[in-house]
């Protein structure tokens, strides 16, 4: 007889506290099944879900939401409680077009209180909850549960340091995985070895290894056991010493895999009148051996296979984020002075092999994008040339630094700005539509974007030799397929490329250049002559060739994959309203200031017409309305 599943039974938080502690831990197997089936298929974060099964199931069967208030930090690991909140017949379309988000969404459900998809936002947001549950004289908890990773973010110290000073009545929940510890608090470390070496405790250390010298055999190995335990000793007990001295109760750590604790845990934090943290200590990939072995690669995986780990396609074609990573190891090679940072994106940023062949030259500041722009500001006023690659949503989070540590001073920074444009299947918050609005207005900046995985590594060779503030936007996903120079070529500042000839004008930024292309040749077919020119820069602009092609040209179209507000768009328009070009008819095609759905990048551009086929019948459309043949 084949058994009665129960996660089909689990409408909402309510029906987990009619089950037993067995149930409860046949329902972790269950959802671990369900999560590992379903992102195989659709994509996903699989290794951070896996890691908190039993985690959100003792939150929720604990705390009573949406009465209480839980926040996850980031939350790409919400899988188990969107299962658990109403959310089962969703769930298999997971990341898709119309389906659920992959983190939580306050349009989804009451049981998701605060939209997080960047990292440590939830315990400002929590302790916001909490005081204003205090004005109101209201009476509920308020979780936020926070990844180790995220306590890398400056905001989280932030949050911290009020809410030690406040004392309302909180509770964090620190999920601290063992694969990610050194990343992750680091600099708590450095903290920790600085209480335990102050002298008294270093005479005594010293005295203890001349006496374990002189004893034969055995005292080096005792010495290197020594070291061990203390090593252990400090990543044990070190959280304690360091919330509880911010004024917060300190519990754990907690194995973050067992119920019953986990449970006890909840139960008594929420008789603590204060800010209470509890450790909770879990592992990625749980329950998976491919995602256990290798977190990171299934941190946000392609479908794959469940039987061998490995992805169901299969593509050689290398991504824009190799290329980059190759090119920055090649000219690395030949200039010891390049040095690459990134912030928390090792692997996403293509910088694998940097980190592997140049640890020295190589800088993972953690969740700390601030922090990185400033580091790469005193980089280069040293003489290095610092490049820094983070992602193009998360670069927005270091705007005042950009502006401030290296526009300003006007220093030689590299910005690699990887998943610029529309990003597939994360959702609104993952977007990297607005970087060349919030950069082209900064003094001093060059802004780039190549049209090809080819004049991406000519553009990296020529960023390093400018000598000012350069950023550099390039997709997500693999190249167009081009042949790869063997030689760097240099590109001047400001100098774009006539690529087709024509009557008329399109002129294309970054990777619209293949669809600006295709609309050209499909036009002229239909009698309508219009060039083509790859801009390459949206600063500055190449002011020549543009302004020559415009006085001649009846209709003028631009095409970014960016914003149109403020963008590559509106500063074409700006220079033919300098230069007093008013009599074109001007067309700008690129992306609304909106909140953009889930979906594959082809959905999306249909979905905001800007494919190729909206495209050709709206130009058309331009030329007959004007009377243009």
């Amino acid at each position: 007889m084949t058994p009665v599943r129960i996660l089909p039974t689990i409408k909402s938080p309510e029906n987990l506290k009619k089950l037993s502690l067995k149930e409860l831990e046949e329902l972790a197997r269950e959802i671990r099944i369900t999560i590992l089936e379903t992102v195989s298929r659709t994509g996903g974060h699989l290794a951070s879900n896996l890691g908190v099964v039993e985690l959100t199931l003792a939150l929720h069967y604990v705390f009573d939401s949406p009465r209480d208030k839980i926040i996850w930090d980031v939350g790409h690991q919400c899988y188990t409680h969107k299962l658990l909140t109403g959310r089962q017949l969703e769930f298999t379309r997971l990341r898709q077009a119309g389906g659920l988000l992959g983190y939580p969404s306050r349009e989804e459900s009451e049981h998701d209180v605060y939209n997080t998809g960047h990292a440590s936002t939830a315990l400002s947001a929590a302790l916001g909850l909490a005081v204003a549950r205090e004005r109101k004289k209201e009476n509920f908890n308020v979780v936020a549960v926070v990844g180790d990773g995220s306590l890398t973010g400056g905001v989280a110290y932030e949050a911290l340091n009020q809410i030690g000073h406040l004392r309302q009545r909180l509770i964090i929940v620190l999920n601290y995985n063992e694969m990610s510890i050194s990343p992750s608090v680091g600099a708590l470390s450095h903290y920790l070895s600085y209480l335990v070496s102050g002298q008294p405790f270093l005479r005594m250390k010293e005295q203890a290894k001349s006496i374990l010298r002189s004893i034969p055999k055995v005292g080096w190995p005792l010495i290197k056991a020594a070291r061990a335990l203390e090593e252990l000793v400090k990543k044990t007990f070190f959280p304690g010493i360091f919330f509880e001295e911010l004024g917060i109760r300190y519990v754990g750590p907690i194995h973050g895999h067992s119920l019953p604790s986990l449970i006890e845990a909840f139960e008594a934090a929420k008789n603590y009148e204060g800010p209470i943290l509890i450790h909770c200590v879990t592992q990625k990939g749980r329950g998976f051996k491919p995602a256990q072995l290798n977190p990171e690669k299934f941190h946000s995986a392609p479908p794959f296979s469940i039987k061998t780990g490995k992805p169901l396609k299969e593509d050689n074609q290398p991504t824009y984020s190799q290329v980059f990573g190759d090119t920055v190891m090649e000219l690395a090679q030949k200039d010891e002075k390049i040095i690459a940072i990134t912030a928390a994106m090792t692997d996403g940023t293509g910088l694998h092999r940097f980190a592997s062949d140049f640890p020295d030259r190589f800088f993972d500041v953690g969740i700390a994008e601030q922090h990185a722009v400033n580091f790469a500001a005193g980089l280069a006023i040293a003489g290095l040339k610092p490049v820094v690659a983070i992602y193009s949503t998360f670069l927005q989070r270091a705007y005042d630094q950009i502006f401030h540590d290296i526009c300003l001073m006007n220093l030689p920074v590299v910005f690699a700005l990887d998943r610029a444009g529309i990003v597939a299947e994360d959702g609104p918050t993952h977007q990297g539509i607005n970087d060349i609005v919030y950069l082209r207005h900064l003094p001093n900046i060059i802004l780039m974007a190549p049209k090809d995985e080819n004049e991406l590594r000519h553009m990296i060779y020529s960023a390093f030799q400018y000598q000012k503030p350069v950023a550099i936007r390039f997709p997500k996903g693999r190249g167009i397929g081009v042949a790869i120079d063997k030689e760097f070529k240099f590109i001047a500042i400001g100098q774009a490329e006539l690529l087709k000839d024509g009557q008329d004008l399109i002129i294309a930024y970054g990777n619209m250049l293949p669809t600006a292309l295709e609309v050209s040749q499909r036009l002229e077919k239909e009698g309508l002559s219009l060039a083509v020119v790859n801009a390459r820069f949206a600063r500055p602009l190449d002011e020549n060739l543009i302004v020559e092609r415009a006085r001649k040209a009846r209709v003028i179209i631009t095409m970014e994959e960016g914003v149109l507000a403020g963008g590559f768009g509106s500063a074409v328009r700006e220079l033919l309203d300098q230069k007093e070009i008013y009599h074109p008819i001007f067309k700008r095609f690129g992306l609304p200031t909106d909140i953009y759905p889930m979906g594959r990048p082809e959905e999306i551009r249909q979905w905001l017409e800007l494919d190729p086929h909206s495209m050709i019948e709206k130009i058309k459309a331009i030329y007959q309305r004007a009377g243009i043949k």
